[in-house]
């Protein structure tokens, strides 16, 4: 209560002027913080205004104080608040950062820790930036690629609904009035349509029974590879998703190494922000390697895993003590690859969307139509 807090405060040695009970944070707060996402757009604006500031020689608790004043979404105005009392007490920025996981990653948080320790913290925010800035774009090309499959996909389910909704319950009542034997594809769609029109409700529960278990399953560890290593093997869609992969591994890995941070330490990193399962248990391996004196080239090579030209990199890095360079470069060629191949995605998926609607297009006709040229041959004998 408000009188201990008075005593403890006396007894550390501080004047109480005023003591105010916190009030206790309401549950639909906590969900409008979904409505307040704090996007990797909100942590690249941040770094690079406070690269700007400690580039300006502006104290750091100033730009913090600065920066909490410039951010318009409360909740992370309440985070750079809190990293700044945090600081004011003592506490190092990376260990304030550290406080608030779900914003800072590990990768940022030990990013600014090495910056701290080797005094090149303005270089390490700037890699950050960097980093930061090139995963905004990666994935707003993903976004764009994807763009069209998805609708196309969204077209022909909406499609397919209205036949089997609204043109087949029409013609089903002109069947019903001759009892000749219809052809199967008839059969098949006049049983979807009489299974979705009277039991939706048993199709929706099953549907999202199976999403359920589907996500529960891949958020398994054994799930999980199981998953990412399938999308890798997908036709057009995997050989992009590895060039993506191998690009962040290399860019991540790159940056990291150029931090002077220890390389067990920046594998498990690695590990844990590649982003695909299967390749994580890869760079597992390569760490158990280094801990066993071994360099990384050679384990790479045993994997199957990793192109030629990444182990050639690393194999090159290795004797020449810049394998941060040439990991760069990599990434560069990479990232240079999967934007080719996601500029002719649509290009290269269309010819399935065609055949695809063509497929179905042909099965809805001859569902319709060939029960009408039997009874038109009926009617003529």
């Amino acid at each position: 209560d408000k009188s201990a807090v008075a005593q403890n405060l006396s007894s550390a040695g501080y004047i109480t002027t005023s003591i105010e009970e916190a009030k206790e944070t309401k549950r639909l707060g906590q969900a409008g913080a979904i409505f307040d996402r704090i996007t990797l757009e909100d942590l690249t604006i941040f770094t690079r205004q406070l690269l700007t500031l400690q580039k300006s020689g502006v104290a750091l608790l100033a730009s913090l104080s600065t920066l909490e004043k410039q951010t318009e979404k409360k909740r992370f105005k309440d985070i750079i608040r809190d990293v700044g009392v945090s600081v004011e007490q003592g506490a190092s920025l990376s260990s304030a950062l550290a406080k608030h996981p779900k914003v800072f990653s590990e990768l940022y948080v030990n990013m600014v820790k090495a910056g701290e320790a080797s005094g090149t913290l303005e270089e390490m925010l700037s890699r950050l930036a960097e980093f930061e800035e090139k995963e905004i774009t990666t994935q707003a090309k993903i976004k764009s690629a994807t763009r069209y499959p998805t609708i196309v996909l969204i077209a022909l389910f909406c499609a397919f609904l209205i036949m089997v909704n609204v043109v087949v319950p029409k013609f089903s009542g002109i069947y019903d009035t001759f009892h000749a034997q219809l052809p199967l594809p008839t059969r098949v769609l006049l049983w979807l349509s009489f299974v979705m029109r009277h039991y939706w409700y048993l199709i929706l529960a099953a549907m999202a029974g199976v999403v359920f278990l589907f996500l529960r399953y891949i958020h398994t560890k054994s799930g999980r590879v199981q998953w990412d290593t399938f999308k890798l093997k997908v036709p057009i869609v995997g050989p992009l998703l590895m060039l993506m992969v191998m690009s962040r591994f290399a860019r991540t890995l790159a940056v990291l190494l150029k931090s002077g941070l220890p390389v067990l330490n920046v594998l498990d990193m690695v590990s844990r922000t590649v982003g695909n399962a299967k390749v994580s248990l890869a760079v597992d391996a390569l760490t158990v390697s280094v801990k066993e004196g071994k360099g990384l080239s050679a384990p790479m090579s045993t994997s199957g895993l990793f192109p030629p030209m990444v182990i050639q990199m690393v194999a090159i890095g290795e004797e020449t003590g810049k394998i941060d360079e040439l990991l760069m470069k990599v990434s560069e060629y990479y990232d240079q690859r999967s934007d080719y191949m996601m500029e002719n995605l649509a290009t290269m998926i269309e010819p399935i969307f065609v055949l695809c609607l063509g497929g179905m297009v042909l099965s809805m006709a001859l569902a319709i139509f060939l029960p009408m040229w039997n009874l038109i041959s009926i009617f003529k004998h």
